[in-house]
Parts: structure tokens; sequence; C-alpha cells
């Protein structure tokens, strides 16, 4: 595929040089002129000097024949504009990288929909999310940056006799909004099926919209758990996104900053989490902070070394699960050996992110499930396709496929059996290898 980087700094050039290693065609953009020199001659790519924001630069480098676009400078507004640009000149899929979370935040402004941008990544609101995914069940989907928060994933475990071990799905009367994903028994994984019935024991994938959240605990949850206590050592923007994240559900969130100024800013975006002003590298801050007590603790500053330190001594304190954030993939071999439960590597996290859209046709974006039998794809409805001919329930899918979601625009729902699809909507689907083929030519053009 033709790749288009904008911006060479540690992130654009780690890309391009991941993007080499799968074959891939590369060139990048910089308006650093050693930085440039530096790519070509260490790297199996075209560097061009320019502004990623200029035309005529994004003219030289192909935009018009590239496949994906990525815009990946230091400059948020940059990013949007260049991705917009790249977009309108002919690129197929143009995505921005963003930090700043009102760009991300639909309340005032879709900036992704205005400048016609196929994804705005912020690479610390990912890290959040994979933080939140190891936190909730190992194991567990989140797929929530699909839909942009407007479609939530959880997977419950059914732990005792009641209605929904009774009766098969399609009799359970469940909202129009939520939908049945997966079902795991045994170590098998399928998608189910409205026939299936479930067992005690089984691990269930759920999609619904936020407001049918306490429909969904009600339904697949008898008893009420006990809230986890999560500590988050480090309120940067990782820290802020993981704890936006879980005190929307079941967890007692504390996050620990040693900057007063940042903590005003924390105390007043989060609704429920507590914020301490205090810095979580020394025993007695720990103590104090009963850490030891906690169900789960989560080191997120920029240091690598620190936040492995925390992490061990919260584990001689005695906290039952211990997650670090590194940026060095080579400390990955370390973390076992310290007994850290968990790491989560910003640089594997993006590289998951930006090879799952290197794709063709009508898909955006392609990943698997934990076990790689499932795949996770995202679709965007080509016209005169046979999905805009026929309900769903006609369109003959496959039947180890299902519809998860649908999208219009800033508009995200839950399709029935009844409703259309109409040419750009976004498609989310649930299937298996075997019958993605057949699945995505009712997608594409005839």
């Amino acid at each position: 595929m033709n790749i288009v980087i904008l911006g060479a700094g540690n992130v654009g050039k780690a890309i391009a040089e991941m993007l080499c290693q799968h074959e891939h065609v590369v060139t990048l953009i910089d308006k650093d002129p050693e930085v440039v020199r530096r790519v070509n001659e260490e790297l199996d790519v075209r560097a061009l000097l320019g502004s990623a924001s200029q035309s005529s630069i994004l003219f030289q480098a192909g935009i018009l024949n590239a496949d994906v676009c990525l815009a990946v400078t230091g400059n948020d507004e940059t990013n949007i504009v260049a991705a917009s640009m790249a977009k309108a000149m002919g690129a197929r899929r143009a995505i921005a990288r963003i930090y700043a979370p009102v760009f991300r935040d639909l309340s005032t402004f879709d900036y992704q929909g205005h400048f016609n941008i196929d994804r705005m990544l912020s690479l610390e609101h990912l890290c959040a999310l994979e933080l939140a995914r190891s936190i909730r069940t190992p194991g567990s989907l989140v797929v929530e940056q699909l839909t942009r928060g407007d479609l939530q994933v959880q997977e419950l475990i059914i732990g005792q006799e009641s209605k929904i071990t009774r009766n098969k799905i399609r009799d359970l009367g469940l909202p129009s909004n939520v939908r049945v994903g997966t079902i795991q028994r045994d170590h098998r994984m399928w998608i189910a099926s409205a026939d299936d019935q479930f067992e005690i024991g089984d691990k269930v994938t759920i999609f619904f919209r936020p407001e049918e959240l306490k429909v969904v605990r009600t339904l697949f949850k008898s008893t009420v758990e006990k809230p986890r206590r999560v500590v988050i050592a480090g309120g940067g923007e990782t820290g802020f996104h993981l704890a936006k994240i879980l005190e929307r559900e079941r967890f007692k969130v504390m996050v620990v900053e040693p900057d007063a100024d940042r903590c005003q800013i924390l105390a007043a975006q989060l609704e429920l989490a507590t914020v301490i002003n205090s810095a979580a590298t020394d025993l007695v801050t720990f103590e104090e902070l009963r850490v030891g007590n906690a169900d789960v603790f989560v080191a997120t500053t920029g240091d690598d070394e620190d936040n492995m330190v925390m992490c061990v001594r919260a584990n001689d304190l005695g906290t039952k699960m211990t997650v670090a954030t590194i940026k060095r993939p080579d400390y990955s071999r370390v973390v076992d050996r310290l007994g850290i439960d968990t790491a989560i590597s910003d640089f594997d996290v993006m590289a998951k992110q930006i090879l799952s859209y290197m794709t063709e046709g009508v898909v955006i974006s392609k990943t698997k499930l934990p076990g790689g039998l499932i795949n996770v794809i995202e679709i965007e409805v080509a016209a005169e396709s046979p999905a805009t001919e026929s309900t769903i329930a006609e369109l003959g899918l496959p039947e180890r496929c299902l519809v998860v979601a649908a999208a219009k625009q800033d508009q995200v729902r839950v399709p029935g059996a009844q409703d259309r699809f109409a040419a750009n909507d976004t498609v989310i689907l649930l299937l298996e290898d075997d019958v993605v083929d057949a699945a995505l030519a009712l997608f594409s053009p005839t």
C-alpha cells in the first residue's frame, strides 16, 4: 500500500519503520532538513522537506494515489488541516493524531466530521482504553473508539441461575440498543445468535448505547458487586482518560498528581474520581494513600523507571494488581521479572491501531478479538451495493456475521432487522474468518 506520513518525529519515524517491515511503500514529510536527511539515510522510505499543510508538498508526495495518510506532527491544528487536505486531494483514508481532548469532545464541535477526516487518534486515549481493558477483565473487548463513545462494550460473566439462563436470547426482551456479541464457554468463543441460551459461567460480550447501562447491569448481573478501588499515579492525559473511563463503571478511582494546577483541571473534569495533589514516588505517600489496600495500582507518569518502581512498591504493600505504562519496548522484558502484572507500551498500542487501518476496499479497520478467531471489521457502505438495496433481514448476511452498530455522520445506532443502510454509512461487524469475503461483498459496489 502507498502510505504518506506527515511528520517525522519519534512517532512518525517509528510508524514509518514499522510499515516498511510490513512491505508498504512509505513517503515521509517533515520541515526539518536534518530530520529529513537522517530518515533518508536510515530508513527505506522517501523523505521530503516541506510543510505538511502545503498542497504542493502533498501533491509531490503522491497524495492523489495514497491509500492512507497519517498526520502525526507535533501540532494538533496542523494535523487536522493536513489530514483534511489530504482527504480532499484524493487520499483514500486520512487519519490525524491529536493530543488536546477538546478535539474529541463532540459536545462542543465535531472536528472529525467537519473536516472529513476518517479518524482522529489520541495515543493517550488509546493507551487508556488498553489499560481499562486489562483492568476490567483480562481479555475483555474494548472498541468504544470505533464509535467515539456512543457505543459501549462490556464483558460480563453469568454468575447464577436467572431469567437469562432460562430463555433464549430472542426471548429476553432486550432493548433495541443492546446487542449480545459473543459467548465464551469452556475456552470456546462464538458469535451469539438469537437461538443461543446462556449457561452459568459463560463470558458474554454486550454492545449497548450508554443510556442502557443500567438495564444491562440489572439483566446480566443480579447481584451488586463491591466497587473495585483503583489508584492512578500520574494525572497526565493517559491517566485522565483512564479515570474518565473507569469512573463511569463500578470503580472507585483516585488520581494522584504532583502538579497543583493540573489537579484543579482534573477535579473540574472528573465527576466521581478523587484527585490528590501529591507525588506518588515515596513509601510514606503510598502508606498514607493506602495503596496496599487498592485492588489495582496504575502508574501512568511519563517516566518508565518511576512507573516500574512504583508498581514494585505497590506489590510489596499488597496491591492485588499492578499496571504500568512504558515507552521503551525493550522494557517489556523487565516487567515480568519485577512481578508487575501488566505493562502497556505506547508503541505497541500505536502499532496495533495503525496496522488495523492498512486495509483495502470498503474496509476502514480490521482487528481480532482475543483468541484470533473472530474479527471486528469497520466498513464504509459503498453506493450501489447490495447493502443499500434491502433491509438487514433480507440482506442475506452469513450466519456467523453480526451487525453490531451503524453510524451515519454523528448518529450511532444498534440497527434492527428492518433497518436499511445508506451509502457512506459506517457499519461495525463481528464475523468469523471464513465468512469475511461473503460479508464484504454485500457492502461493496456491484
